[in-house]
């Protein structure tokens, strides 16, 4: 780009996302837009091989070392610190923070689910998030500057016969998301969530990997189709980025249309 040319919106070169549950699905659609756009990037996930492997995809491609890999679970504290430790030592800060991962170990009615299920998604569907965004904090407050986006669903703004925990779990990220906005937009801080709909990723296999039910979705979707997860990409790359400079406590949905 020459000088005479202005700057994109959307420009992410200089910043540091720190992306979780970014080996596949939504996660890595999220950091290879970033990337493309001149952030580096950590992908993370629980399995370092994996990460490792995303890593590479994304250097190969811009023939750089935008990408590093650190691997860590959102249900342990301790690896989640750990997770920061390493990204500030090995990139030197963390400008944007996307609280992607998380889990559903239950499918049901809420009479069905246990104890030790229904924490579960708790923990690591909400604690885990808090967690991660304090631990990030720090530094966006010194600098005066920062991106913090979670990942929620649209399972947050209605009810479910069959994903009740999972829906009740982010609907408190929605107001996590509102709440941190309140408290840190004095910082410069924007905290943002985007809501999908039906995602095509191995996270929601459960919802579409037959024939029968696929067709049943398509039949009543206002786009006839399940979306796909390069198409949460460029909502998270504007609430991190100029583009989304005054945007804060926000909740896009992106679901082409299902809630319409």
């Amino acid at each position: 780009m020459s000088a005479a040319e202005p700057q994109s919106l959307f420009d992410m070169s200089g910043k540091v996302a720190l992306i979780t549950g970014s080996s596949r699905g939504i996660g890595r659609a999220i950091a290879e837009a970033m990337a493309a756009q001149g952030a580096r990037v950590v992908i993370s996930s629980r399995n370092q091989g994996k990460c490792e492997e995303v890593a590479a995809a994304i250097n190969s491609a811009r023939g750089d070392g935008t990408a590093i890999a650190i691997a860590a679970s959102i249900s342990s504290k301790p690896a989640l610190e750990e997770l920061v430790a390493q990204a500030l030592a090995r990139l030197g800060r963390i400008d944007v923070l996307v609280c992607n991962a998380a889990s559903n170990p239950y499918f049901g009615p809420m009479s069905g689910i246990s104890d030790e299920q229904f924490r579960k998604v708790l923990d690591n569907n909400v604690l885990s998030n808090h967690w991660l965004i304090q631990l990030v904090l720090p530094g966006m407050i010194e600098r005066r500057d920062g991106a913090i986006i979670v990942v929620s669903s649209i399972g947050g703004l209605r009810g479910s016969a069959t994903l009740g925990a999972y829906s009740i779990s982010k609907a408190a990220d929605l107001q996590l998301v509102r709440n941190l906005a309140v408290e840190v937009g004095q910082h410069n801080i924007r905290v943002n969530a985007i809501a999908p709909g039906l995602i095509k990723t191995d996270f929601a296999k459960a919802l579409w990997d037959n024939p029968e039910s696929e067709a049943r979705f398509n039949s009543s979707h206002p786009m006839r189709r399940i979306g796909m997860p390069v198409e949460l990409a460029g909502a998270a790359v504007y609430f991190a980025s100029r583009a989304g400079s005054y945007t804060n406590g926000q909740t896009l949905v992106v679901d082409g249309g299902t809630l319409s």
